[in-house]
């Protein structure tokens, strides 16, 4: 039996007046809640990386090449440095899934150099001191955004070796041009989100969707629009399928070929780390 009309009237009228209220609460949020570079920051994220341009040589500054203990004790340590685009040669792209179900993940990238250096960039939330990543108060304007540039030991070992994630690492097929251009992307956005900070949100401000919107600014439509960059655990999946991802084997194999978990707990305390975490690709 269906609602009286009366009812059904003040129901929708209800429901009018929460949509309203919802939309004016967030607008209000937008216009009071400002992002700000000037907060009191966690130890590991204190310092903004930023890079200097001199041509194909870029100095590079606040890389963060912290040594862990755990995920709570640690040293970090600050380093400039210094890359030249013309020695880029080769792009890597890493998945962290980190919930029980498939679907959350963080997903970031590595530019290797000849000679064997890596360089890692990775899109977070910038926390606060005691503060931890919620995906629903991510939505509310309640976590800053950051480029974190580091070391692979840090960014790959913090999360294989002492968060205990899986580690998905995979070559990624680009052009030289095509790798530079990639990065000096990612390094521009650095710069400018240092000197406009910016609000992380789960939906449009992530570290899938600034990757795809990266890639798709120098090939548009390259990365379209997917539930597997919303759920970035996916992410592989969707570069296996468009061809991004450097592998012969089926897709029923290649993804447990990827996971470099357990070379990266071999070879935690190697100088060459980020070598031997590609024994085999």
């Amino acid at each position: 039996m269906s609602a009286p009309a009366p009812s059904r009237r003040r129901w929708r009228r209800l429901t009018a007046l929460a949509f309203v209220a919802s939309v004016v609460a967030y607008l209000i949020l937008v216009l009071l809640v400002r992002p700000s570079n000037d907060r009191n920051w966690a130890a590991d994220q204190q310092r903004t990386a930023s890079a200097d341009f001199a041509g194909p040589v870029v100095r590079l500054h606040n890389v963060r090449n912290a040594l862990y203990r755990s995920t709570t004790d640690f040293d970090v340590r600050w380093e400039d440095r210094t890359i030249d685009l013309r020695e880029l040669d080769s792009l890597w792209f890493i998945v962290e899934p980190f919930a029980e179900w498939r679907g959350p993940a963080h997903t970031f990238m590595s530019f290797g150099f000849r000679g064997g250096e890596y360089l890692g960039i990775s899109i977070e939330i910038r926390k606060e001191v005691g503060e931890n990543f919620s995906p629903l108060l991510a939505l509310f304007r309640q976590y800053e955004l950051m480029y974190v540039i580091g070391d692979e030991r840090d960014l790959i070992g913090l999360r294989a070796n002492f968060r205990h994630d899986d580690v998905y690492l995979y070559k990624i097929r680009a052009t030289p041009e095509q790798m530079r251009q990639l990065l000096v992307s990612m390094l521009e956005r650095t710069n400018q989100i240092g000197r406009s900070p910016e609000f992380y949100n789960t939906l449009t401000n992530t570290c899938a969707s600034n990757i795809a919107t990266h890639v798709n600014a120098m090939v548009p439509g390259r990365i379209p629009w997917s539930y597997k960059t919303l759920l970035p655990a996916f992410a592989d999946d969707l570069g296996f399928d468009l061809g991004l991802i450097d592998t012969t084997l089926p897709r029923d194999q290649y993804r447990a070929a990827h996971r470099i978990n357990d070379l990266a707990k071999i070879h935690a305390d190697s100088a060459t780390f980020s070598r031997d975490i590609r024994e085999g690709q």
